[in-house]
């Protein structure tokens, strides 16, 4: 399967069946989740495992490598060769999950030479859909209405910066300072996973700074919908766009907005 139209469409299929097992859990009044914890102390959940193994068992059958955060990592030997793979986060936000705030996201990118060129982000709680195809464009899709091109037509009050609900540093807090000498009305938006890269995506927000660790499965769906929406996604280090199947797959420091000129 080589058509990357066709491999949007199974990526779209893997994450909202993905979306179906974590609500399954999500829902389930008798579930503790079964929590533990991993080597870097962050939580893992009945959940993540769940919409891990769905998603693999969907995309396995493109042929394509899978690099997911809940999965076994291949040594960067064996990676480099890849030209093409997925970068899977099957529960973006597994603390916002625990806490039960809907904040949390499925996460599934096709990556091609170190690009996102294909991206899902589906947020299960209120059934909203962001997907992107590079050349061709991004989409919201809401619960009962067709999809709609991303960015949305309209204007918002002022200069809108989202931020993490979990990591709001220092750093973030001084670009926060920096917005209000720039611009008269700045509001800050605080929310959980890759809803943050959707929202300036589809034009709520004006930009999303993260000075904090993020992994490439954190960020590469949510960058190819960025990407395909004529968003920037760009290292704080070099300015440049991030790049994906690293040796070190913990991204840089990184700003989206609307454009470079930020």
């Amino acid at each position: 399967m080589d058509n990357n139209t066709q491999l949007l469409d199974v990526a779209i299929e893997a994450s909202l069946m993905a979306g179906k097992e974590i609500m399954k859990i999500y829902h389930d009044p008798s579930q503790d989740f079964g929590i533990e914890r991993k080597a870097d102390n962050s939580p893992l959940t009945l959940a993540d495992k769940a919409a891990h193994r769905r998603i693999a068992d969907i995309l396995c059958a493109t042929g394509i490598p899978i690099l997911s955060e809940e999965g076994s990592h291949e040594d960067y030997s064996v990676r480099r060769e890849w030209g093409r793979m997925w970068i899977v986060d099957p529960l973006d936000g597994t603390k916002e999950f625990i806490k039960r705030n809907g904040e949390f996201t499925v996460n599934v990118a096709l990556v091609e030479d170190g690009k996102p060129v294909l991206g899902v982000v589906y947020v299960p709680v209120p059934d909203v859909l962001y997907y992107g195809l590079a050349g061709t464009g991004a989409w919201k899709k809401v619960p009962d209405a067709e999809p709609v091109s991303l960015p949305l037509h309209g204007e918002h009050e002022g200069f809108v910066v989202v931020a993490s609900r979990s990591h709001l540093t220092p750093e973030t807090e001084a670009f926060v300072q920096e917005m209000r000498r720039r611009h008269e009305d700045v509001r800050l938006v605080s929310s959980g996973s890759s809803i943050k890269i959707c929202l300036v995506a589809e034009g709520t927000a004006d930009a999303y700074p993260r000075y904090a660790p993020t992994m490439e499965w954190d960020t590469a769906a949510g960058d190819a919908v960025a990407r395909a929406a004529g968003r920037c996604v760009l290292s704080l280090e070099d300015g440049m766009p991030l790049r994906y199947n690293k040796e070190n797959l913990l991204n840089p420091w990184f700003l989206v907005s609307k454009d470079e000129a930020l």
